[in-house]
């Protein structure tokens, strides 16, 4: 069972990062086909609600929190769901990165 914990710390936090990811990628795609319409007012307007997403992504840590206690009872399992938040993430980032090299040449 103690191994067990630092595991499912690990892929919570992944998970939640890819859909994160995923969610921002695709705002993203979104904001600039917006651009290349011309419906963007300004540059401030290039990514609209992306606080609001981040503040999604807050709250849904602290439900986690809230039900999956088990993750933050010790003194490490915080700090394995978050690093599975950031490799979650990244994984999404290195998809795109991939994706940009495959198809630009």
């Amino acid at each position: 069972m103690k191994t067990l914990i630092p595991i499912g710390a690990i892929v919570l936090g992944a998970a939640l990062g890819y859909l994160f990811g995923t969610i921002q990628m695709y705002a993203l795609m979104k904001n600039r086909k917006r651009q290349e319409a011309g419906k963007l007012a300004s540059g401030w307007a290039a990514m609209p609600y992306s606080f609001g997403r981040v503040s999604i992504l807050i709250l849904i840590l602290a439900v986690i929190q809230l039900v999956c206690p088990i993750f933050f009872e010790d003194a490490i399992s915080p700090w394995l769901v978050s690093a599975g938040v950031v490799v979650g993430y990244g994984l999404t980032l290195f998809q795109q990165m991939r994706w940009r090299s495959l198809y630009r040449g």
